[in-house]
C-alpha cells in the first residue's frame, strides 16, 4: 500500500462512523412510527372513536421529538462528504449527488410541507385532509430513505456509469440502472422493513410500560395490537428481503459474504454457521486465518442461501485471495496486477495529452470505452492501490458477530410480535407481567439489531468506499488530521448531549402519558 496518513484515514472514518451511528439511532423510529401513526389515525377517522385520536396524537408527539434531533445529525452527515471525503465526492461525479439531490428536492420538501399540517392542523382542516397529510409525511420520510439507500447501494455495487479519463470521474449514463439496481432495491426494502420492526418494538415496549404501571390500559392494548400486527407482517418481509440481499451480496461482494460466515476455505454444500466463536489460527504460517473455538452448523444452508443450490460451491476468503482455477475465481493477486494496468493506462493517457501526442492519446482513451478492457482491467481499478491482497480482507470477527447479532435479534422480535399479538387478541396482556418486562427490554435490543445491520453493511465491504473501484484510504480530503480529531470530539460531545436530551424529553413525555394530548 502506498504511503498514506493512517491517522487521517482512521479519524476520518471514526468521525463518519460516529455521525452515522448517532443518526441511525433516530432514523429507523422515524421511518416506522410514521406509518403506525397513519394507520392509527385511519382507524380514528373510520370509527370516530376519540380513543384512537388520543393514541394517534401521543405517538405523533413521540415522533416529533425523535424527528427534530434526527434531522440535525443527518445534515452533518451529508456535509462530511464534502469536508472529509472530497476525493470521493470528486471521483463519483454526478452519480452519488443525483439521488441525494432528488431526496432533498422531492422527499424532504414533501415531508416538511405536510408535517406542519400533521402537527398543527387538528381542528383546522378536515379529518380527511389531515389524514392525507399524515400519510404523506410517512411516505415522504420513506422516500428520503429511498434516495439515500440508492446512493449507498451504488457504492456497494457501482452500475449505470462510465469512467471519464479526461476528468478522472465516474459519470452516470443510466439513472434507472442506478435506481433499480438489485443491490439498491434490496438494501432499501430490507432497511425500511427492519426500521418498521424497530418502531413496532418501540411502541410495544412503551405500551408494556403503561400496563406494568397499570395506567392507560385501553391505550396500551390498542397500541400493542396495531404494532404487533405491523411488526409481524414486516418481520416476514424483512426475512424475505434479507434472503434476497444475501444472494446479491454473494454475487457482487463475495468477500463480505465469506466474512459474514467466517468462511475461509470454500466448499460445496457449505454449512450455515448458526452460532459460533472465532479464534486465532494455531498455525503460525497462517496469520490471516481464523478458526472456530466452537460453532453450530446447518449443512448445505449457506450454499442454498447464496445460489439456491445446496450443492453449489461458496468461495471462502482464502479462495478469493489466492484464486481457485477450478471454480473460475480470479485471485486478488491477479486483480491487483490488472488494476495496475488500468491505472497505468490512465496515467499514460494523461501524459500523452500533456505531450500533445494526439494519436497515442486517442488510442489509450479508446480503451476506456472498450468493454473487454473495462471488464478485465478497469473494473479492478481500485485494486491497484494495494500491494498485499490480505489488506483487502475486512475485519472478519466484526463482520461475523454483527451479522449474527442482527439475525438473532430479528428472530427474537418475530417471537415477541407473535406472543404480543396472541395476548392482545385474547385481551390477557395485563396478566403476564413477565412478558411485559421482556417487551420493555426488547426496545434496546431492537436498536442493537438495527445498528448491527448497518455495521455489517459498511464494515463488511471495507477497505472499499466504492466496491472494487475506490479504496477508503484514497477517498479522504487532503486536510490536517488534527482538524478531524478536534471535530470528532466536538461532534461526540454534541451528539451525546442531543441523545441525552432526547431520552430525557422522551421519558418525561412517556411519564406524562397520552392524556396530555387530549387537552
Amino acid at each position: 500500500m502506498e504511503n498514506i496518513d493512517l491517522q487521517l484515514i482512521d479519524w476520518s472514518r471514526a468521525q463518519f462512523a460516529l455521525t452515522a451511528i448517532y443518526h441511525w439511532l433516530f432514523v429507523p423510529l422515524t421511518l416506522g412510527i410514521t406509518f403506525l401513526i397513519a394507520i392509527m389515525e385511519t382507524i380514528y377517522v373510520k370509527t370516530g372513536n376519540p380513543e384512537w385520536k388520543k393514541i394517534t396524537k401521543f405517538w405523533m408527539t413521540v415522533f416529533g421529538i425523535n424527528f427534530a434531533i434526527g434531522v440535525a445529525t443527518g445534515l452533518i452527515l451529508e456535509f462530511e462528504f464534502g469536508t472529509n471525503w472530497s476525493n470521493y465526492s470528486w471521483f463519483v461525479g454526478d452519480i452519488f449527488g443525483a439521488p441525494l439531490a432528488v431526496e432533498g428536492i422531492m422527499a424532504f420538501f414533501m415531508e416538511s410541507t405536510f408535517i406542519a399540517v400533521m402537527f398543527f392542523g387538528w381542528n383546522k382542516v378536515s379529518k380527511k385532509f389531515h389524514l392525507i397529510s399524515t400519510w404523506l409525511v410517512a411516505i415522504g420520510s420513506n422516500l428520503s430513505a429511498l434516495w439515500i439507500l440508492v446512493a449507498n447501494g451504488w457504492m456497494q455495487n457501482p452500475v449505470g456509469m462510465r469512467f471519464n479519463p479526461d476528468t478522472a470521474r465516474n459519470e452516470m449514463i443510466n439513472f434507472w440502472d442506478v435506481l433499480f439496481s438489485p443491490t439498491a432495491i434490496n438494501k432499501f426494502l430490507h432497511t425500511i422493513y427492519s426500521s418498521y420492526i424497530l418502531a413496532a418494538a418501540f411502541v410495544i415496549g412503551i405500551s408494556a410500560y403503561y400496563l406494568i404501571k397499570k395506567r392507560e390500559s385501553v391505550f396500551a392494548r390498542k397500541s400493542i395490537l396495531v404494532a404487533s400486527i405491523f411488526g409481524l407482517v414486516f418481520s416476514i418481509m424483512t426475512v424475505a428481503t434479507g434472503d434476497e440481499s444475501a444472494r446479491e451480496i454473494a454475487k457482487t461482494q463475495p468477500m463480505k459474504f465469506a466474512a459474514m460466515e467466517g468462511l475461509y476455505f470454500g466448499t460445496a454444500n457449505a454449512p450455515l454457521v448458526a452460532a459460533g466463536m472465532l479464534k486465532d489460527c494455531n498455525d503460525p504460517e497462517k496469520p490471516h486465518i481464523k478458526d472456530f473455538a466452537w460453532n453450530i452448523e446447518i449443512p448445505g444452508v449457506l450454499s442454498y442461501m447464496a445460489f439456491l443450490d445446496r450443492n453449489a460451491f461458496v468461495p471462502g476468503i482464502y479462495d478469493l485471495v489466492h484464486g481457485n482455477e477450478q471454480q473460475g475465481i480470479v485471485s486478488y493477486f491477479d486483480k491487483i496486477e490488472r488494476g495496475k494496468i488500468a491505472r497505468q493506462t490512465l496515467e499514460d493517457y494523461k501524459l500523452a495529452k500533456e505531450n500533445g501526442n494526439v494519436e497515442l492519446a486517442a488510442s489509450l482513451r479508446a480503451k476506456f470505452e472498450d468493454q473487454d478492457f473495462i471488464d478485465n482491467y478497469f473494473n479492478y481499478f481500485g485494486f491497484s492501490y494495494f500491494d498485499d491482497p490480505h489488506d483487502i480482507i475486512p475485519n472478519v470477527p466484526l463482520s461475523f458477530y454483527t451479522f449474527h447479532i442482527m439475525v438473532a435479534v430479528g428472530f427474537f422480535l418475530i417471537a415477541l410480535f407473535v406472543v404480543a399479538l396472541f395476548f392482545a387478541i385474547k385481551n390477557t396482556l395485563h396478566r403476564y407481567k413477565w412478558f411485559l418486562i421482556i417487551a420493555l427490554i426488547s426496545m434496546p435490543l431492537a436498536y442493537i439489531g438495527s445498528q448491527s445491520g448497518w455495521m455489517i453493511a459498511e464494515f463488511g465491504r471495507q477497505p472499499w468506499v466504492i466496491q472494487n473501484l475506490m479504496p477508503t484510504h484514497t477517498a479522504v480530503s487532503n486536510i490536517q488530521s488534527g482538524m478531524v480529531i478536534t471535530t470528532f470530539w466536538i461532534f461526540a460531545l454534541v451528539f451525546t448531549v442531543l441523545l441525552i436530551a432526547e431520552i430525557k424529553i422522551m421519558v418525561n413525555q412517556v411519564k406524562k402519558g397520552p392524556k396530555i394530548e387530549e387537552e
